[in-house]
């Protein structure tokens, strides 16, 4: 068993070496129209047994070992366990920052059309992904033997349903979305789209278990969670714009009081914590104090110094974990292949009509519902979440692990560059996305570079 000293050694080379290959990435990718989280995901799977394992398997085991043997027993890598905690850690801040980021008042006044496209974006896909899911099941070989047609069939359907919002918040960012009726409507129809999918999941693991409390104790202590941080939270959070720091906080951190730093990161983290433990998901949790946190000076300050560390030395962590995971040779024989088309062609297409025609339906212009159903197909993050999360909970096989993970990189690679494809459609008209749709383009105003991520 490594010594504390050599884990932490081999964890900082670790981290470094996915900073690195980030960065070599990174100008590709920019030429190809992506935003820099897709990078980053696409170094984790690049550092995992699919290609760094596939060229040089002495040296990506070495890198990330998984799997170490004490005598007869196998137990979970140290340096795996850091990894994992370490990529948590940046999903709940992340989350955060997401949530401190949202535009309430832009939601606020286009409620109707969000909840129409979110239950559009939620219940078309959830048939066809519960189809595929029951199809799954009956052929073997994609779940564990402990679950039936209707298990796999949620779990199908969560997976197809769900759009990751920090995913969708860096793409909306790094797009000047930040302030449009286009980004905001996106967010929230992300966040309704991924708390049902938590819920199906929940079911899902719970059942598998026998027991539906697991299930009950998700939904109801989800909407308690919720209740408590609008009504009770968020008032007694306001109080934290009201109070003056001291001169000595405020020139020791920079602007960002010790104290009022600290009643942050214990609400988040406690949030996180309540969420998890009742199978939501500290996701969510982080999210929703984010969102209920009173907007001003302070948060922009905690923001600003928080998004660099978080985006490019934690979250990518969490990458790295979910590419170990993931094995392309899995996919090579024809049926595989059959069936991994199957999935990313139903998701896709799916979510795209689902949240497109809607949209349209409600109002938006062709450029507005075709860019938004794009953005609906950024699934990222919170898929992979899912994902890692079915298979630790013995529910799903690597064989469809790798499926999804794959339909996960395509059609989030795809969001960015379809939605500003309607964009630049859009300002041939003279027009851009805006606080009320679509406005001429002197009216928009974009968000700072500095604020995005």
């Amino acid at each position: 068993m490594p010594t504390l000293l050599e884990i932490t050694t081999h964890f900082f080379l670790q981290i470094a070496i996915i900073l690195v290959t980030f960065r070599l990435l990174w100008p590709l990718f920019r030429r190809l129209g992506q935003v820099q989280v897709v990078a980053i995901m696409v170094a984790g799977f690049l550092l995992g047994p699919s290609v760094l394992g596939w060229v040089w398997p002495s040296a990506q085991q070495w890198l990330f070992p998984t799997k170490i043997t004490v005598g007869a027993e196998t137990f979970t890598h140290p340096n795996l366990t850091a990894i994992y905690v370490v990529g948590q850690l940046g999903l709940v801040l992340y989350m955060f920052l997401v949530g401190a980021s949202f535009k309430l008042e832009i939601l606020s006044a286009h409620m109707r059309q969000a909840g129409a496209t979110s239950a559009a974006g939620v219940g078309i896909p959830l048939v066809l992904g519960g189809l595929t899911g029951w199809w799954l099941v009956s052929l073997g070989g994609y779940f564990t033997g402990d679950v039936v047609p209707w298990q796999g069939g949620l779990f199908v359907a969560a997976a197809v349903a769900i759009t990751a919002f920090p995913m969708l918040a860096w793409i909306i960012y790094d797009s000047g979305l930040l302030n449009t009726r286009l980004g905001t409507m996106s967010l929230s129809c992300a966040a309704v789209d991924d708390a049902c999918a938590w819920v199906l999941l929940a079911t899902v693991v719970a059942t598998t278990k026998g027991s539906a409390l697991g299930a009950i104790l998700a939904l109801g202590g989800g909407l308690t969670y919720l209740l408590l941080m609008i009504y009770i939270g968020r008032p007694l959070l306001a109080r934290l714009n009201t109070w003056t720091p001291s001169r000595n906080d405020v020139e020791r951190t920079g602007g960002v009081p010790i104290a009022h730093l600290c009643i942050i990161l214990l609400v988040v983290l406690t949030a996180s914590w309540f969420t998890d433990l009742v199978g939501i998901y500290s996701v969510f949790g982080a999210f929703v104090a984010g969102a209920v946190m009173p907007r001003g000076a302070l948060l922009d300050a905690i923001r600003e110094r928080f998004e660099p560390l978080v985006a490019y030395l934690l979250v990518p962590a969490f990458f790295i974990y979910s590419g170990l995971n993931t094995e392309l040779s899995l996919l090579l024989d024809g049926p595989t292949l059959l069936m991994a088309a199957v999935v990313l062609v139903v998701s896709f297409a799916g979510k795209f009509a689902a949240v497109g025609l809607t949209a349209r339906w409600q109002g938006m212009s062709w450029n507005e519902a075709g860019a938004m159903g794009a953005l609906a197909n950024a699934r990222g993050l919170m898929e992979l979440i899912l994902l890692n999360i079915g298979l630790e909970a013995g529910l799903i096989t690597g064989k469809l692990y790798t499926i999804l993970a794959i339909m996960t990189i395509i059609t989030t690679f795809v969001a960015g560059p379809l939605q500003r494809l309607f964009e630049r459609r859009l300002k041939r008209s003279g027009l851009v996305f805006g606080p009320t749709g679509e406005e001429p383009h002197h009216g928009l105003s974009s968000p700072s570079p500095a604020t995005a991520p």
